[in-house]
């Protein structure tokens, strides 16, 4: 029987993964994350590992390689391209391998992807001329409905292979300077204008669609667009909680109250100097919520769990902690939350 697709009161990672192995990382993470484990990236990997690197395996009828600079259009498909889409075929034979040899096929799990956003896409990689793709309204539609056909077949393959249902999550690390228009040209001569909030929401909702899934859209950075995020088709927020500000509340209240889920990041992606309790690790999501006036109960029906950010600086150790760490305070939050 298949079941709706929600975050509330599971446990997942965010994406990366540290190490070169994907068969090692696959099977860690089924171990540690049986109820939303997510398909791991492994930058450390080079070139078409990375999260933009990525993108070259997933876009639709676009090319990309790289320049002296950054990743940047081509029009034929190169080398960059190709090794793209080997590590990701290899990412999905060992999780469709870690996968068998958990017993899990037949059963009705959700597995959770990871792409780069359109608008992060668009500020990072470089047209022919140099030039940001973001400074490109044709370019950045065109590769924003690339990019949503591309994770729809994503998705498909996924499902196939594992026959699992799928939630596709959009990394926007960019968006708060998109938005802003703090993002400076690739040359003295290049302005990157700000984006205004209905362009930009234009542009998230051609992949978020395109992609024909269930989506979330993770952002870790400071000056989070929570109203943009409120009125997006996607079902949950990711962020990293220390980032929040005061002046943050209102909108992330706004969220909650829209029946939006949040992925929250609580557990830092490196080891802390001084030890820490999962005590200490849930009390911002309490006191967040506390402070904005929620009951406690939203902690387990609108509430994941998930490190602050991805885990591949993290090291082999801190990594498997972090993901303990959160199943530990996720358990808390799913048992008792009113006793916090």
């Amino acid at each position: 029987m298949t079941q709706a697709i929600s975050l509330a009161g599971a446990v997942t990672g965010v994406g990366s993964w540290p190490g070169t192995d994907p068969r090692e990382a696959a099977t860690i993470v089924l171990g540690e994350l049986g109820r939303l484990p997510h398909l791991v990236e492994l930058p450390a990997r080079g070139l078409g590992a990375d999260m933009i690197g990525r993108a070259c395996a997933l876009l639709v009828d676009l090319q990309l390689d790289v320049s002296t600079t950054a990743y940047r259009v081509v029009q034929r498909r190169g080398s960059v391209a190709k090794r793209a889409a080997d590590l990701l075929n290899q990412d999905l034979d060992a999780l469709e391998e870690a996968w068998e040899t958990a017993g899990l096929v037949g059963a009705d799990h959700v597995v959770k992807v990871q792409s780069v956003g359109p608008l992060t896409l668009a500020a990072e990689v470089e047209l022919g001329t140099g030039r940001r793709v973001l400074t490109d309204p044709g370019a950045v539609r065109d590769f924003a409905e690339s990019l949503g056909e591309g994770l729809a077949r994503h998705s498909a393959e996924v499902t196939r292979r594992l026959g699992t249902q799928v939630l596709i999550q959009f990394d926007e690390p960019r968006l708060p300077a998109v938005l802003a228009g703090t993002l400076s040209g690739r040359t003295r001569l290049e302005t990157v204008q700000a984006m205004p909030e209905p362009e930009a929401l234009a542009v998230l909702e051609a992949t978020l669609t395109g992609s024909g899934g269930v989506t979330m859209i993770h952002c870790c950075s400071g000056d989070l667009p929570a109203d943009l995020l409120r009125r997006s088709s996607a079902r949950a927020v990711g962020l990293d909680v220390a980032q929040l500000t005061a002046a943050d509340l209102d909108g992330i209240g706004e969220l909650l109250d829209a029946g939006k889920e949040l992925a929250l990041g609580l557990v830092p992606t490196a080891a802390p100097a001084v030890p820490a309790t999962w005590r200490d690790l849930a009390r911002p999501a309490v006191t967040l919520i506390d402070r904005l006036g929620f009951p406690r109960t939203t902690l387990r029906t609108q509430i994941a769990v998930t490190p602050a950010c991805g885990l591949a600086g993290a090291g082999a150790s801190w990594s498997r902690e972090a993901l303990k760490s959160c199943a530990e305070v996720s358990s808390a939050f799913n048992d008792d939350p009113e006793s916090l």
